[in-house]
């Protein structure tokens, strides 16, 4: 698992305990988050717009006021933002869904987008041309890190290795790093995230139909039942 520790568990609790029961689970994350230090500015702001928990963890740690609404991309980030103590909504499974969904009911604003240092979509500047003022700040920074001596040992091993990619970011980081030779099994989160893996040695790609983590745990399951055809193929080999 390549996401946060605390991303990538959630990940894996969600998975069917049969599938859970049939792999071994590693843990290297390829990206540290860290929050930013400069203040959040709420002047004049109507509503919030988080499309990760890390944004809104970040936007909690600094006390970021709760009496405005929260537009929240997928069920994860929206509870997390309750928990936290905003009345939040899911706005969209995905952040094209979110900037659709705002265009069409067109809430009070401005308002303030709480995003990683390094965002994609163009979600602020988007619904900002479209006729939607929304402002952004980046409230947490994504440092990343290498592969885990754990999972160094799976890549040198003969056993199959299922890599689940959730952004091009960590794709990329991953092709750097991946050493191989074990048969590498990837869920890609998107299209995008699948392009930097094309020098890669992939023995199967599954590329998410949709990019949420319901349409990624999907391609994980399909992954893993490939993955015990594999070994079983290799066995009688």
């Amino acid at each position: 698992m390549t996401r946060p520790r605390a991303a990538s568990e959630r990940f894996v609790a969600q998975l069917p305990e049969r599938l859970r029961s049939r792999v071994q689970v590693v843990y290297s994350p390829l990206l540290d988050i860290r929050p930013m230090e400069q203040a959040v500015d709420t002047t004049g702001i109507r509503g919030l717009i988080f499309t990760s928990a890390n944004g809104v963890a970040a936007a909690a740690a600094q006390d970021v006021r709760r009496d405005l609404p929260a537009y929240c991309v997928g069920p994860a980030t929206t509870e997390t933002a309750r928990q936290a103590g905003w009345e939040a909504r899911m706005t969209g499974e995905t952040a094209e869904e979110l900037v659709a969904k705002l265009l069409k009911e067109r809430p009070d604003s401005p308002l303030l987008h709480l995003r990683g240092e390094h965002s994609r979509g163009n979600i602020a500047a988007r619904l900002t041309e479209l006729g939607l003022t929304v402002r952004e700040q980046p409230v947490y920074r994504q440092q990343l890190l290498p592969l885990t001596p754990e999972a160094r040992s799976a890549a040198a091993g003969s056993a199959p290795v299922i890599a689940p990619l959730f952004s091009p970011r960590t794709a990329r980081q991953f092709a750097d790093l991946w050493p191989g030779p074990a048969p590498l099994l990837v869920a890609a989160m998107s299209g995008p995230t699948a392009e930097p893996l094309e020098n890669l040695a992939i023995a199967r790609l599954r590329i998410a139909k949709r990019p949420t983590p319901k349409k990624m745990r999907k391609a994980v399951k399909k992954l893993v039942k490939y993955a015990i055809r594999l070994e079983g193929a290799m066995g009688a080999d």
